[in-house]
């Protein structure tokens, strides 16, 4: 579990159109991460 200030680690992620993008290529830029279900899932 990360505490508050923490260095995150690198990860890799894929966007909804499926290109790949890894947290050091945003390395000294601020990033937000936004999680939500696609449309058609349940629930």
């Amino acid at each position: 579990m990360l505490k508050p200030g923490d260095v995150a680690p690198d990860f890799n992620v894929r966007d909804h159109t499926g290109r790949v993008h890894r947290l050091a290529d945003y390395h000294g830029k601020n990033v937000v991460l936004w999680f939500y279900p696609k449309a058609d899932t349940p629930g």
